[in-house]
């Protein structure tokens, strides 16, 4: 099946993503297409509901390797908040500044099922932050001190 990037504000955005149950050849296969998705948007995350699933997984562009979280859960942060650019897949063209932490340390599953924690900083840590809020429900536009769209963005 061909998916599609889901724009806001559609309703699965906003809720609670379910936790994975079962790691089997349906999610999977699921990750892959995602994997797919996210690179031919030029993203660097992804998170389930983005493109129509009720699922607690999200993909990170990082170095140059795609990684996959499942049930992932943050642990603790570390440093001050930074204010930082933000946009987002669902969001086109629109652009925010808002705070994250520099290093964060999380929980998740792998493809697998195994439990593993992460300890990830600068914009990898930015990426599981706003694809973890993803999964809460949380749009970065929710967060953000500023937000304005593409046109009006002044380098």
């Amino acid at each position: 099946m061909k998916r599609k990037i889901i724009l806001y504000p559609d309703e699965i955005l906003t809720k609670k993503t379910k936790k994975v149950e079962v790691i089997d050849k349906r999610i999977k296969d699921l990750i892959k297409e995602m994997k797919k998705v996210m690179t031919l948007n030029n993203g660097v995350g992804l998170a389930a509901n983005q493109i129509g699933e009720d699922l607690s997984i999200f993909v990170a562009l990082h170095n140059d390797e795609i990684l996959e979280f499942i049930n992932p859960r943050i642990i603790s942060v570390q440093g001050n908040e930074q204010v930082m650019e933000e946009g987002c897949l669902s969001l086109p063209k629109i652009w925010g500044r808002i705070k994250r932490y520099p290093i964060v340390n999380f929980e998740y599953q792998d493809m697998w099922g195994k439990r593993k924690k992460k300890r990830v900083k600068d914009l990898l840590a930015q990426i599981v932050q706003h694809e973890i809020d993803h999964l809460e429900g949380k749009l970065f536009i929710d967060k953000a001190n500023e937000i304005f769209r593409l046109e009006e963005k002044v380098e």
